[in-house]
C-alpha cells in the first residue's frame, strides 16, 4: 500500500484546464507542478514519486542517445523540462522519457505515460 503524503497548503485545484502536464501513475492521474508530482485526493492534494522499477529503472545508460534535445545539454533546475520525483532523485521529462543527468550524459529511466 502507498505511503499517504499530503501537500502542505496546496491553493491550486488540478483537473483538465489547470494547465499542468497530466501523466498516468500507478493507474489515475497526476499532474507536474513545481516539481512535485500531485494527486487530487479526498479534499486535499498527495505527494507522489515516480517508483523506481523494471519499467522505471535508476540505472546508467552512459551509451543513451537522447532525443529531445542535444548532447550537450545539462538536466537541472532550469534546463527547461520538467521535473518528476523518481526515487531517490529527481528526473526530468524529455519527450515522454525521464531523464536524469549523470556525470556528461543522461540516463533514460523510462517512460512515463500522457493522461
Amino acid at each position: 500500500m502507498r505511503e499517504h503524503h499530503v501537500h502542505d497548503t496546496h491553493d491550486h485545484e488540478h483537473g483538465d484546464a489547470c494547465g499542468h502536464t497530466a501523466v498516468q501513475h500507478e493507474g489515475h492521474t497526476d499532474y507536474l507542478h513545481e516539481g512535485h508530482l500531485h494527486h487530487a485526493h479526498e479534499g486535499h492534494v498527495d505527494e507522489h514519486n515516480v517508483a523506481v522499477t523494471t519499467h522505471n529503472p535508476n540505472a546508467c545508460e552512459a551509451g543513451h542517445a537522447c532525443a529531445g534535445h542535444d548532447a550537450a545539454h545539462a538536466h537541472g533546475e532550469g534546463c527547461g523540462h520538467q521535473a518528476v520525483p523518481h526515487g531517490d532523485h529527481v528526473d526530468y521529462l524529455v519527450s515522454g522519457h525521464l531523464h536524469r543527468q549523470h556525470e556528461r550524459h543522461c540516463d533514460d529511466h523510462g517512460r512515463l505515460t500522457p493522461a
